[in-house]
C-alpha cells in the first residue's frame, strides 16, 4: 500500500448524517411535528452558521446554541438543551455508509486509520462506541476539542503531531466534503481523495488526488 496513514473525515464519510431525521425524532420528543418547512427554515441559519465555524469566526458552542435560538424560545427551554438532545437523536439514528465496516476491516493491520472531523464530540465519542469502532481509529481529532476546524492547518497539525510527524507523501485524507475536507488536506500538504457518492459537481479551484463515487471503490484503489 503506499499510505502508512489514512485520515477519514466522519459525517458523510464514515457515517450517515441524516440532519432532517434526527431534527424530527429529538422535536418528537417535544411532541412538535417538524416538518420540511421547517428544517429548510433551520438550515437557512445553520448553514451560514459552520461556514462562520469552519472559518474561525464563531466557536463550536456558538454554533451548537445560536442555531436553535428560535426554537428555544418558541419552547421555553434552553438553546444548549436542544443541541444536546439533537445530538442524543443523531447517535439514536446513527449508522455506518454503506461498504465502511468492509473498508475498515480490509485496512485493519495494514494501515494507521485516524480520523479528522468538525463535527462535536459528544456525537461522534457515542457513534464510534455503538459501531464497535471506538479503538480503531487513533488519533481521533475533533474540531470542539482542538479549538481550530477544517480546512484549518492547524487541526492537521495536531493530528500530525500525535502521529509523529510521518512523512507527509505517506498521509492520504478521505472526505466528502471539497472545501474542508479536500482543501484542508491540500493546505496541509497532504494527498487526499474526494468521496462523491453522490455525483457532486468539481471544483476548479480544489484538486483532489483521487476521486471515487463509493467507498467499495476506495478500497479497491487503497489495496490495489
Amino acid at each position: 500500500m503506499k499510505y502508512q496513514w489514512i485520515l477519514f473525515d466522519a459525517d458523510e464519510t464514515l457515517f450517515h448524517f441524516d440532519a432532517y431525521e434526527g431534527l424530527k425524532l429529538m422535536f418528537s420528543r417535544f411532541n412538535v411535528d417538524f416538518s420540511v418547512q421547517d428544517f429548510d427554515h433551520y438550515q437557512l441559519v445553520n448553514k451560514p452558521l459552520w461556514v462562520d465555524y469552519q472559518d474561525g469566526k464563531i466557536s463550536a458552542t456558538e454554533l451548537q446554541n445560536t442555531r436553535f435560538e428560535m426554537w428555544a424560545e418558541k419552547l421555553g427551554v434552553a438553546a444548549t438543551r436542544l443541541n444536546s438532545e439533537f445530538l442524543t437523536a443523531m447517535a439514536d439514528i446513527c449508522s455506518l455508509l454503506p461498504g465502511a465496516r468492509e473498508l475498515v476491516d480490509a485496512l485493519s493491520g495494514k494501515v494507521n486509520m485516524g480520523i479528522i472531523t468538525n463535527g462535536f464530540t459528544e456525537l461522534q465519542t457515542i457513534r464510534l462506541e455503538r459501531t464497535g469502532l471506538k479503538n480503531v481509529f487513533s488519533p481521533l481529532i475533533i474540531s470542539e476539542e482542538v479549538g481550530a476546524a477544517k480546512p484549518d492547518v492547524a487541526i492537521f497539525e495536531h493530528a500530525f503531531n500525535l502521529m509523529n510527524h510521518p512523512a507527509k507523501e505517506n498521509i492520504l485524507m478521505v472526505g466528502d466534503n471539497l472545501h474542508s475536507d479536500i482543501q484542508g488536506g491540500i493546505n496541509a500538504g497532504i494527498d487526499t481523495c474526494w468521496l462523491n457518492m453522490h455525483g457532486a459537481a468539481a471544483d476548479n479551484n480544489i484538486a483532489p488526488r483521487y476521486q471515487v463515487s463509493s467507498l467499495a471503490e476506495l478500497q479497491k484503489l487503497l489495496l490495489a
